[in-house]
């Protein structure tokens, strides 16, 4: 399974709660996640995509570290089957 096909599953699994997944790009900062999940009362996450059994580099484990520090979620999803779990993590932050 590719990435891409994660990716797009957990944009759809997204926007079916009502929930944006909107692609987090930062031209200044290299290793951030891949996308930022947005939900109803205010709800945010970040995830990154990996193909199944991908792991993340040291830059990403860095990112993540430094994001995780200011008090935000951030998932590695390598399968689809991750997403509803995660989702529902969120949504009961």
């Amino acid at each position: 399974m590719l990435e891409s096909e994660i990716e797009k599953t957990l944009i759809i699994e997204v926007k079916k709660r009502g929930g944006m997944a909107l692609k987090f790009i930062s031209p200044n900062l290299a290793g951030v996640p891949d996308r930022m999940i947005l939900m109803d009362d205010g709800k945010m996450a970040f995830a990154e995509l990996k193909a199944p059994g991908k792991k993340l580099r040291p830059l990403q484990i860095k990112r993540k570290a430094q994001l995780e520090s200011l008090g935000f979620n951030v998932y590695c999803i390598d399968s689809k089957e991750q997403i509803g779990e995660i989702l529902d993590a969120i949504e009961k932050r």
